[in-house]
């Protein structure tokens, strides 16, 4: 593929490897800056039928919230407004405790919701706005074998031709997921730290089946919105709602319980005795079909670090950081990368044009912008990482615990006294165009979930800094708590057995 000549000048072409969400934002984000973008995907294309099926089996229902939405609001306002239609609010956890008992917890005061969207819903909603935009050409089933970061080639195959072929860029971005292709040849020419982990846990899909109403209409069989969890200490059973008025649901279990739970007719006594209520609402014949039919997937854990070539070759999402699920922040610092990419784009000036005869020569703006991101966004991907990882303990058991409970009856208390001004999504999505995010660290109390999942004008980084300190704080108070509790029941044992003497 040649490049388009115009005067002295040529458009630069940028190769997006990976056409998930953050590389069809990517592609979208470069076309509208006047880039030629060539995206390249290894699977057929999500909007076949064919394709559609095998998506669902692997993928996890997203919880996409206001960092994600600011992201695709920075690129492309008009998607960000029809995408919202398609989505499923969400305001707290809805916990199912093992006596059948339910216990709600709102994520946010304000009543600030989290969003359940279809991964392959989701991923189709931008691959069509991405086809429609102007200089973006999609090349489905066509695996990137080789790139050559130094002479800005790569070698792609086509898989139904069986046929290699080279292209030339000036930018190859990489958003091919956590086995990143571009990763692994980016790591040939650059000093990359590198870092992987699979957690001993897996996970597999189970659907939940829509009910019916007194009129035979299709309706939703638990409340639809709340993301419902079923916390039993090292293992956990989520539901996320669908439109179609199914829920998705996703078991996480050690590995060793799930290699135990070998058949059916183990699985089933063990399913019932932790999750009985959802027993009834799964369907004993999808249970079992959903088990034995749809695959055990790794939880896997990566950091890299930097994640730049020079002037010609970029990582975002997955592939430069993947993490597990249990912030829903996976997708949302994918697209995130996005914006804060676009950012500092724009604050460098980088041209989508290069002087013909020019093609050897650095481009200092493009370079600068690189590493800038690699430096600034470095801190961020760690402090996020180490989050979400964090709050899996806390789906799968804190929630249950009375310390737990009240801590967070604490922690809204000090919210609320300290009434910290609310900033809407749409003002924060205007503001988010233009800046990576406040330089200023946050006023007043914010609880940490607020502070990852409503804040997307306050870095992870500083979302770590803040709860750290803010942790600090209620540990203390809960120390001091516990100590005046105990002393006034020591002292009203006391004078009752003076008393009574």
């Amino acid at each position: 593929m040649g490049f388009q000549a115009q005067g002295s000048s040529r458009k630069k072409t940028a190769a997006v490897v990976g056409a998930g969400p953050v590389g069809c934002l990517a592609a979208m984000m470069l076309a509208k800056r006047g880039w030629r973008v060539v995206l390249y995907e290894g699977r057929a294309d999500l909007r076949l039928p064919s394709a559609k099926a095998e998506a669902r089996q692997r993928s996890i229902n997203l919880a996409i919230s206001h960092r994600g939405i600011a992201a695709i609001h920075a690129v492309s306002p008009k998607s960000a407004e029809r995408f919202m239609q398609t989505v499923i609010p969400m305001k707290g956890r809805m916990i199912h405790h093992l006596d059948g008992s339910l216990d709600s917890q709102l994520y946010d005061r304000d009543g600030q919701c989290i969003n359940s969207v279809d991964r392959a819903l989701l991923n189709e909603e931008l691959l069509g706005e991405v086809s429609k935009t102007q200089d973006v050409e999609i090349f489905f089933r066509h695996k990137v074998r080789f790139v050559d970061f130094d002479k800005k080639i790569m070698t792609v195959e086509d898989l139904d031709r069986e046929q290699e072929h080279t292209v030339a860029f000036d930018l190859c971005v990489g958003a091919d997921g956590s086995y990143s292709t571009v990763r692994r040849q980016m790591m040939k020419v650059v000093r990359m730290d590198y870092q992987q982990e699979y957690i001993n846990h897996e996970y597999i899909e189970l659907k939940m089946p829509a009910g019916h109403d007194t009129e035979g209409r299709p309706t939703f069989l638990l409340d639809p919105n709340h993301l419902h969890i079923w916390p039993r200490r090292s293992f956990m059973l989520i539901a996320l709602p669908n439109k179609d008025k199914t829920f998705t649901c996703t078991l996480f279990a050690p590995t060793v319980d799930l290699d135990r739970l070998s058949s059916p007719e183990i699985f089933l006594p063990w399913f019932k005795s932790h999750f009985p209520d959802a027993v009834d609402a799964l369907g004993e014949k999808n249970l079992i079909h959903d088990y034995t039919h749809n695959p055990r997937s790794p939880l896997i854990c990566t950091k890299a670090n930097p994640y730049h070539y020079k002037d010609r070759g970029i990582l975002l999402g997955d592939a430069a950081h993947s993490m597990v699920p249990f912030y829903g922040q996976g997708l949302n610092c994918g697209l995130e990368d996005v914006r804060v990419l676009k950012v500092l784009f724009d604050q460098e000036d980088v041209k989508s044009s290069s002087p013909i005869g020019a093609d050897n020569h650095e481009d200092e703006r493009l370079a600068r912008t690189l590493l800038r991101y690699s430096q600034e966004r470095h801190k961020d991907l760690i402090a996020i990482t180490e989050l979400a990882m964090n709050n899996y303990v806390e789906m799968r058991h804190l929630v249950t615990t009375p310390l737990y409970l009240f801590r967070k009856v604490l922690d809204g208390w000090l919210y609320k006294l300290s009434s910290p001004s609310t900033k809407p999504l749409s003002s924060l999505c205007t503001e988010l165009t233009t800046k990576m995010y406040n330089e200023d660290e946050p006023k007043g109390w914010l609880p940490l979930y607020t502070l990852v999942t409503f804040r997307p004008d306050i870095s992870y980084d500083t979302v770590r800094r803040t709860a750290f300190r803010q942790t600090k704080i209620l540990t203390t108070i809960s120390y001091i708590g516990a100590t005046v509790l105990g002393v006034s029941l020591l002292w009203v044992a006391r004078t009752a057995r003076t008393w009574i003497q």
